[in-house]
């Protein structure tokens, strides 16, 4: 995504990230990821899947650490080549700092189809600032790029569909795909960096687009998910008509959620939780990305960043997101009852309020 609308815009400005809201410092490391049991779905000759997840995590100290990148220096090269006069942000987590003492409640975060997991960076490093572990997850194939310790790089290989019905089939392969990455993620977080901070009776799951779908899919298949968050996704699958019967908020955009979407209407109506259905005045599709402040950064034309990002103001939008987010998860993960945010730009479809 980033990569195209480059090739169009010639900049000379340093690319930079909201700061996190909370009181801690906030901590990161990469991970790798090999699931044995089974072959890449997406690519033949790959005799396993291997997945990509990084942890965002509250920090004891950040002294002698490193600020990380946005993203590794191999897709940085493909996303920001040489001439674009563009620096890509670099984040708030400091690599490998060491974990504030304490177990603290665990998000996943999964990423829009073809998009990687530092899309939801300003949101993870937010959450941990907040004494949140938040681990985002690349799906390789899937996305655009996910590159791997040794410098490999995965690229998009899922098929393009050409009629309604491979569409359909598609989209509900990925979603498989996605639910059972997201399940082994599961299963190993015991062994992932700052594991000692995490407290495992406390997870929940957010995501952006099909991220959204998948942590839908995700909690449908795995009770361990106590709680989930579908920021502007359509629901696949059959979580639509069988529900949930655990906290769920549903947040939509202006131009593509909400009720012009009947996946969404479909599925409120067998939530069976706690329900929450907001939508967020002046947003695109891709408002709940970086992209929503990095876009207007580039110098882009007015037309382009409504088309993706909306009229709300980057800043503004991200404020609203990060509130929301953590309120919901503050509620339903660490029982604190307080009011839910209320911002003008936030409606509530549905009798959703």
């Amino acid at each position: 995504m980033l990569a195209t609308l480059l090739t169009a815009v010639l900049a000379t400005t340093a690319l930079v990230l909201p700061h996190p809201t909370g009181r801690a410092h906030v901590g990161t490391a990469v991970a790798h990821l090999v699931d044995r049991s089974r072959p890449d779905p997406w690519v033949a000759f790959e005799p396993y899947r291997e997945l990509m997840v990084q942890v965002w995590y509250p920090a004891r100290t950040i002294r002698g650490h490193r600020r990380a990148d946005w993203v590794s220096p191999g897709i940085a090269a493909i996303v920001n080549p040489p001439g674009t006069g563009l620096e890509l942000p670099v984040t708030h987590g400091y690599v490998g700092a060491p974990p504030a003492p304490g177990r603290h409640p665990v998000l996943l975060w999964s990423p829009g189809y073809g998009l990687e997991r530092t899309s939801g960076t300003a949101l993870a490093e937010d959450l941990a600032s907040h004494g949140f572990v938040v681990v985002t997850i690349d799906h390789p194939h899937d996305a655009g790029w996910v590159e791997f310790p040794d410098g490999r790089i995965a690229t998009r290989a899922a098929p393009t569909p050409t009629t309604p019905a491979e569409e359909e089939q598609l989209l509900q392969t990925v979603l498989d795909v996605r639910v059972t990455d997201t399940r082994f993620v599961l299963d190993r977080l015991r062994d992932l960096p700052a594991a000692p901070a995490m407290d495992l009776s406390r997870i929940g799951m957010f995501g952006h687009s099909m991220g959204g779908a998948t942590a839908a899919g995700v909690m449908l298949a795995d009770r361990r998910v106590r709680a989930g968050l579908d920021m502007d996704g359509s629901f696949t699958g059959p979580v639509i008509d069988a529900g949930l019967d655990r906290p769920f908020l549903m947040f939509g955009s202006q131009t593509h959620g909400g009720e012009q979407d009947e996946t969404w209407t479909r599925t409120w109506s067998h939530l069976r939780g706690p329900r929450y259905w907001i939508e967020l005045a002046g947003s695109a599709h891709l408002s709940f990305t970086d992209y929503q402040v990095l876009f207007p950064q580039i110098g882009l034309p007015a037309d382009q960043i409504e088309q993706t990002v909306g009229t709300i103001g980057g800043e503004r939008s991200v404020a609203i997101q990060r509130a929301w987010v953590r309120a919901f998860f503050d509620r339903h993960l660490r029982g604190r009852a307080g009011p839910l945010p209320r911002f003008p730009e936030i409606s509530f479809p549905a009798g959703a309020g």
